[in-house]
């Protein structure tokens, strides 16, 4: 009887799996290759627009605690010391300066996500609106745009940090540190290249958070062909 029992339950499961897979693929059908990369490119524009709208302004990343940028693990020790020493304000101004730093940096991702844009192909877009993935998209974005981004990013967090004076008042924390300074890690030694990648993360963080709204929920999806293709998915 167990085993007459156990052959019911799988035959009942693979049923099931079955009216799920036809439900997806009749899902899928009902939408074109030119609806869905639409859609898609819609959706990847105003997770776009969202991002560098809310992270390229002032206190975009420092008044964001998702996204700010903190002191580098391996500065943290040295910024006790530097507050003991006197020099709290220095450390808070320092900290300021990498998030305005990202801040500065972030508007120029609007070309460079277009760009990427133009690669995704019908297919790409079948599979990343049917991936079951709530960011997806953002994902796609992040294989073909990250490198680039990079190298759009560094030069002006080089230049901001430069200018203001960051770099300097790093060089001062650290030799107040003295020989704790041998063991502040790959960030701290490569301040610039840190500040970058947090931008890149704090950007892909918000187009993730905005592609998630438009799946999950309909006020976000706010034309109809966000309406129709995301729409199915429910």
């Amino acid at each position: 009887m167990k085993i007459l029992r156990m052959i019911a339950v799988r035959g009942a499961m693979v049923a099931v799996a079955a009216t799920l897979l036809f439900a997806t693929n009749a899902s899928a059908q009902k939408i074109s290759d030119a609806a869905a990369a639409l859609g898609l490119k819609e959706a990847l524009v105003k997770g776009v627009d969202f991002a560098v709208d809310s992270l390229g302004q002032e206190d975009g990343f420092f008044g964001n605690e998702d996204v700010k940028i903190p002191l580098p693990k391996g500065l943290k020790s040295i910024a006790r010391v530097a507050k003991f020493s006197g020099y709290g304000d220095r450390v808070d101004d320092f900290e300021l300066a990498m998030n305005r730093a990202a801040e500065k940096a972030v508007p120029v991702a609007k070309d460079v996500f277009l760009d990427s844009l133009k690669q995704m192909t019908f297919d790409d877009a079948r599979k990343i609106l049917f991936s079951g993935e709530d960011d997806a998209a953002t994902q796609f974005f992040r294989r073909t745009s990250e490198e680039t981004l990079r190298g759009k990013f560094r030069p002006i967090v080089e230049q901001f940090t430069e200018e203001t004076g960051v770099t300097n008042s790093y060089k001062r924390m650290v030799e107040k540190a003295g020989w704790m300074a041998r063991f502040a890690g790959k960030e701290a030694n490569d301040l610039d290249g840190y500040v970058t990648q947090k931008a890149l993360d704090g950007t892909f963080y918000m187009i993730a958070l905005e592609e998630k709204k438009i799946r999950k929920d309909p006020i976000g999806r706010t034309s109809k062909i966000l309406r129709d293709v995301f729409g199915i998915l429910k």
